[in-house]
């Protein structure tokens, strides 16, 4: 594996090395000292065109519990402001020696083309770009996942995924979404199965060769997929260009597809409630499902520094080992 660009180019046995490779960097957190000496004077830059917390912050703490050098990089105030193209801002970083290269951009696709432009000569990780892909984020989900179905609810045995079999619901807006797009591509690939809910408003022209099954109607849906895990999206009304149209109302929308204390306690007992986060609250999720106990939001922010730790050691390091 040479760059992490989508979920859709990983092979299962690539996923499930990743997920492990987590599971073994996870453990080391729960030292008093969490820092690993693995990628000890390497550089890692963290190239965010588009505005980001979570990400940024969990790709910057993964790089440097694994001891490399961090340069996080803005548009906002950089030359990009002043008309740089991604080439030049490339050969910029290539410039100056750098190992590794993590970008957030709003345009899809921008990750492959510079990871294959041959402008830079490192690996290059997908931090979300557009509405495409954002196949870390979907990685940490599939590893929160993994934890809560293991039979005996500890750490899962290298050799088994515990995602064969399992259902997962993804609900809300998959129009916008590259979190969507990820996990339909790697739960199916783990061997779950997906049934994805949204207003024919929120779903993707051509949606229908996607490893999924596509539903209208959420309360039917949830009843029907009995599902392990319920992932509520964010309604990304910042990429809703035109004004109105997508649904009538957020009452409306909240009424028909946000998860409420009812559907939650509609749920399967061992059924999880995920999102990726920033939450609406009160509109796909409300207070009482978002803090609930079912709730995995708060784990899956945790398991991202250990998901991401995995796949920066893997692109750098290699079989080098874990200290």
């Amino acid at each position: 594996m040479r760059h992490l660009l989508s979920t859709a180019e990983l092979t299962r046995d690539e996923a499930v090395r990743i997920l492990d490779t987590a599971e073994a960097m996870a453990a080391t957190q729960g030292r008093s000292i969490k820092k690993l000496p693995t990628l000890r004077g390497r550089t890692v830059v963290n190239l965010f065109f588009e505005d980001s917390t979570r990400t940024r912050i969990s790709f910057e703490a993964a790089a440097k519990r694994l001891s490399a050098d961090v340069l996080n990089f803005s548009a906002k105030g950089s030359s990009v402001s002043k008309g740089e193209s991604l080439k030049d801002t490339a050969l910029t970083l290539q410039a100056m020696g750098i190992d590794a290269v993590v970008i957030r951009h709003h345009d899809s696709g921008a990750p492959h083309r510079l990871a294959h432009s041959g402008w830079i000569d490192v690996p290059v990780l997908n931090a979300g770009d557009g509405t495409h892909q954002h196949p870390t984020q979907a990685l940490l989900d599939a590893f929160t996942l993994r934890r809560h179905l293991s039979a005996d609810g500890e750490t899962p045995a290298p050799e088994d995924t515990a995602l064969d079999g399992a259902s997962v619901v993804i609900v809300g807006d998959v129009l916008h979404s590259r979190v969507a797009r990820s996990n339909v591509s790697l739960l199916h690939t783990l061997g779950a199965r997906v049934t994805v809910v949204a207003p024919p408003t929120l779903l993707p022209v051509g949606i229908e060769p996607w490893p999924c099954e596509v539903r209208y109607d959420l309360d039917e849906a949830l009843a029907e997929a009995v599902p392990d895990a319920v992932m509520m999206l964010r309604v990304q009304r910042e990429r809703m260009t035109s004004a109105g149209g997508f649904f009538p109302s957020p009452h409306e929308y909240h009424r028909r597809y946000g998860l409420d204390g009812e559907r939650l306690a509609r749920l399967p007992e061992r059924c999880v409630v995920m999102h990726p986060g920033p939450m609406n609250r009160g509109l796909e999720i409300s207070a009482e499902a978002a803090d609930s106990p079912r709730s995995t939001i708060v784990e899956q922010v945790g398991n991202g520094v250990a998901v991401r730790m995995a796949a920066l050691y893997l692109l750098l390091a290699g079989e080098e080992g874990i200290a």
